[in-house]
């Protein structure tokens, strides 16, 4: 190794010049410590202008010890998720994302090591490979992570910076016709038919459905308590379990015109006693969400005017426009959709082009009511005007 030259005596750290001809840095921390420079530098101007940086670090208290950032990646990114007490289907979703999406580029490096041109330059080779929204929430789970890592002081500063690289720019769930959902439900059979009127009438979620059981239906007051619920994870188990959110905890009141398929399905399919599932397969087990998918998208394939990416989730979708559509508040939806904010409920609101006729002829109504004024008639074109010439007349107070 080259021979060092004696250091230059200073107030605070030390400097020193190899015989190559580069300088290098050093300091005590507050704890005693000693820790060099990270690199060398061309002059001695450099080695000294950092050496000041560090000591107005320590100074204002923003002195990160640089050891704490040298732990790789994968090892602090598996502990942020092994601490958050997420929901099995969220600890799922972030364990693949890191897999398949964050690890193989940032997985062995230091998470100080990390830098903003490494983030833009991922961001970018992600959204070529998987598309927008996976990039998005890629994206969105790596700057939690190095969020933290701030909070931490493993770090001075995330380095995800991209402005808009966490949204989402998702084209808006397909809404299906009442027409149209009846259909569907009769092509899925006898066994599976009041499981497509819950999903568009009563706005119940797939997990939620598929913990339902006998005693949280009320026949007569044709009502459901929404308490569980019960995700398929891509292993195929189930992780039963609280709703999504406490607002999810609620319960659901059936129009009237379900009275007689709620009563004909708990008879012939749902399973007896308290404890018994609503809906279970052919062969008595619960139902599966591949084979469900299958018999759903074979009814929907014959069902005119359905999109191929219309999907059971959109059944809630539907059923939530056609409450919003007679009126229902955003609270009133909230807590039928069983959503705790109100970004979450917006979402799931669709104004179409009908609805806009609907609110136009309604609002014409009332004016004219109010007014007293009816509809006047087109007026006649005045005497000598050639046909089909625009006319104009002076603005009258008709309504």
């Amino acid at each position: 190794m080259a021979r060092k030259k004696p250091s230059t005596r200073r107030r605070f750290g030390a400097i020193r010049q190899y015989r190559s001809g580069r300088w290098t840095a050093s300091y005590h921390d507050h704890l005693g410590n000693e820790h060099r420079s990270p690199e060398t530098f061309e002059t001695k101007t450099d080695a000294e202008v950092w050496l000041t940086l560090v000591e107005a670090d320590l100074t204002r208290g923003n002195w990160i010890d640089p050891d704490t950032g040298r732990v790789p990646f994968k090892d602090y990114a598996a502990a942020w998720i092994n601490e958050r007490g997420l929901m099995p289907t969220t600890d799922e979703l972030y364990r693949r994302l890191l897999w398949l999406h964050i690890l193989p580029t940032f997985g062995e490096m230091p998470v100080k090591g990390i830098l903003p041109s490494h983030v833009r330059t991922w961001n970018a080779g992600r959204r070529q490979a998987t598309g927008a929204t996976t990039a998005a929430k890629a994206y969105r789970l790596l700057k939690a992570i190095m969020e933290t890592a701030t909070d931490d002081e493993l770090i001075n500063r995330n380095p995800c910076r991209i402005k808009g690289a966490g949204s989402e720019d998702a084209p808006e769930r397909p809404v299906a016709t009442i027409e149209q959902v009846f259909e569907l439900a009769e092509l899925m059979g006898p066994r599976w038919r009041f499981m497509v009127f819950l999903g568009a009438f009563a706005t119940l979620r797939p997990e939620e459905l598929a913990e339902l059981r006998r005693k949280d239906v009320d026949l007569d007051e044709r009502s459901l308590k929404i308490s569980l619920a019960s995700p398929e994870l891509n292993t195929g188990k189930r992780a039963t379990g609280p709703t999504k959110s406490k607002a999810g905890k609620r319960t659901i009141h059936l129009p009237s015109f379900l009275d007689i398929p709620l009563r004909q399905h708990m008879a012939w399919h749902a399973e007896p006693g308290p404890e018994g599932l609503v809906f279970v397969g052919e062969k008595g087990a619960p139902f599966r969400r591949s084979t469900f998918g299958r018999k759903f998208r074979k009814a929907r394939a014959k069902v005119d005017g359905l999109p191929r990416h219309f999907h059971f989730y959109d059944l809630r979708h539907t059923g939530n426009t056609l409450l919003a559509e007679e009126g229902a508040s955003l609270k009133d939806l909230m807590v039928r959709m069983g959503q705790s904010s109100t970004r979450a409920a917006i979402i799931y609101q669709h104004s179409t082009d009908g609805r806009q006729r609907q609110l136009a002829a309604t609002l014409d109504t009332r004016v004219r009511t109010t007014t007293g004024h009816t509809r006047p008639a087109p007026p006649e074109p005045p005497n000598g005007a050639p046909t089909g010439a625009p006319v104009v007349r002076p603005l009258r107070r008709l309504i």
